[in-house]
């Protein structure tokens, strides 16, 4: 009997020793690899795959190329992982991708982009901002600066995101809006933006929907033309908050993209552990970072964290 129950202690010890099975979890996500703002965010994935302890895997198509990134859903989904988590710019192109994903029991969560319309298929939750409701309050900030006559620019047409931003700014400015539609490529941006403000010359406002790829360039163009134009951006980089310090431009919006990345990997992982999933959607922006604020920060964008 004390053979017996001594088998069974050291039975029973190596169980609860033994490691818990670590979490696969899928990660997709629309930015390219040449956006400094999707940098963060794999920095925050890449954090609370760490801190978890989960088997994370991390992919994005090289362009904004919807075809490709539902492609990469479905790969995703044929490795059954114990939860993915997406951006959803593109409802019509990535529906039925996050479809197939629900229908094998695969939990969804999105981040960044297109948090309602995933719902909509069933996605459980959102980390990110209203993107509608950032643009108006960018658009009344700078309506209050004293503009009338907007560029917003628009590096990813057809992202509903950005899109969203647009008209949330037009909403709120309330002055006239032309949306300048380009590439990501902030050589191409700073081109454009420099004859938008050659050919009308009644332009004082220019808002920009990335810090490093649109705003930065934005800035350099307005410098260029040497008139006085408010430039603000959404999201921040290193180099766009040193302009709103310089004076060079009016503020960023900051959406915390690295808690995006983080909290979207953490949640899932909590998920697949223990069944447990807040009861709504967490909104990480917008947040206003003016001169007084963006010192503050500069470090830490360089340190690719905000």
């Amino acid at each position: 009997m004390k053979t017996f129950m001594k088998g069974a202690i050291a039975a029973g010890a190596v169980a609860v020793a033994a490691p818990a099975m670590a979490q696969d979890i899928a990660v997709v996500v629309h930015g390219q690899a040449n956006d400094a703002f999707w940098s963060v965010v794999k920095a925050g994935v890449d954090q609370a795959a760490a801190d978890t302890g989960a088997n994370v895997s991390y992919n994005s198509p090289e362009t904004f190329d919807m075809v490709l990134m539902s492609q990469l859903i479905d790969a995703a989904v044929n490795e059954e992982p114990d939860g993915l988590v997406i951006s959803f710019p593109d409802p019509d192109a990535l529906g039925p991708s996050v479809e197939r994903a629900i229908a094998a029991g695969i939990p969804v969560i999105t981040i960044n982009a297109g948090g309602a319309q995933a719902k909509e298929l069933g996605a459980a939750m959102h980390v990110g901002q209203d993107e509608f409701d950032a643009g108006v309050a960018a658009g009344v900030a700078l309506a209050e600066m004293g503009g009338t006559n907007a560029l917003c620019v628009n590096q990813e047409v057809g992202n509903i995101s950005l899109d969203q931003r647009c008209a949330g700014f037009e909403e709120g400015f309330g002055g006239s809006v032309t949306v300048l539609p380009t590439t990501n490529d902030p050589a191409e941006i700073e081109s454009k933006v420099s004859a938008a403000l050659a050919s009308d010359d009644t332009i004082d406002t220019v808002v920009a929907l990335g810090a490093s790829t649109a705003g930065e360039p934005s800035v350099a163009a307005v410098k260029a033309s040497g008139r006085d134009v408010n430039v603000a951006t959404f999201d921040m980089s290193a180099g766009f908050l040193q302009s709103v310090v310089d004076g060079d431009a009016a503020f960023a919006l900051d959406q915390q993209q690295y808690l995006q990345g983080y909290m979207g990997v953490a949640i899932m992982a909590l998920q697949a552990k223990f069944g447990l999933m807040p009861g709504g959607d967490i909104a990480s922006g917008p947040n206003l970072i003016t001169a007084d604020k963006a010192g503050q920060v500069i470090d830490l964008s360089a340190q690719g964290l905000r």
